[in-house]
């Protein structure tokens, strides 16, 4: 998987969002940045956690200028009544976008092909379409939406300012580094 730094594919997908159905493209995620999330499947364990912590921190996502699609092969009508049914599911705000054709699974290789379910994948979008960060954890591992929040911001400062770079642990307002030969060997 080596999907940094490439475009993303085109895609055309239904989402459930705020109580309507819409569509979902691979234009929708330009001119903002985004965050896709993938999960593998409704009415499951670990997956409600991690979207209503995604949930928590949605504020702060758009106040960042970042929008959240979270993704599983089921379909947009199951959503919805995962939406329904849930009291967390039910608090969501963002698109919930379905992959029942497994294309934007396989376009983002998150697919587990033997089960024709998502793996938990988190990919950040800069505003050009373009991939700065993946994440992919094991079924079991749940992920951590202010870990997201403190890569997009990294991803942010690296993009507006040219030549810098975050080291390890980096929060906003912190020293970054200038990557040049008087550094070599004394980091």
């Amino acid at each position: 998987m080596n999907l940094i730094g490439t475009e993303v594919q085109p895609f055309s997908a239904k989402a459930f969002k705020n109580g309507e159905f819409i569509d979902v493209t691979n234009e929708s995620l330009k001119g903002q940045w985004s965050v896709i999330c993938f999960y593998p499947a409704d009415f499951t364990f670990v997956c409600p956690t991690e979207l209503e912590d995604l949930q928590n921190n949605y504020e702060t996502l758009k106040e960042l200028g970042v929008e959240v699609y979270s993704v599983s092969t089921d379909t947009h009508f199951t959503h919805k009544g995962w939406h329904d049914s849930s009291e967390t599911i039910n608090k969501i705000q963002y698109a919930m976008v379905g992959d029942p054709s497994q294309t934007l699974s396989r376009n983002f290789e998150v697919l587990n092909e033997e089960e024709g379910l998502a793996e938990r994948g988190t990919f950040v979008i800069d505003p050009d379409g373009v991939i700065q960060t993946v994440e992919v954890n094991a079924g079991g591992i749940g992920r951590d939406a202010d870990t997201l929040v403190q890569k997009i911001r990294a991803a942010q400062y690296v993009r507006n300012n040219p030549g810098e770079v975050c080291p390890a642990k980096w929060e906003e307002g912190s020293e970054t580094l200038k990557p040049s030969l008087d550094l070599v060997g004394k980091i």
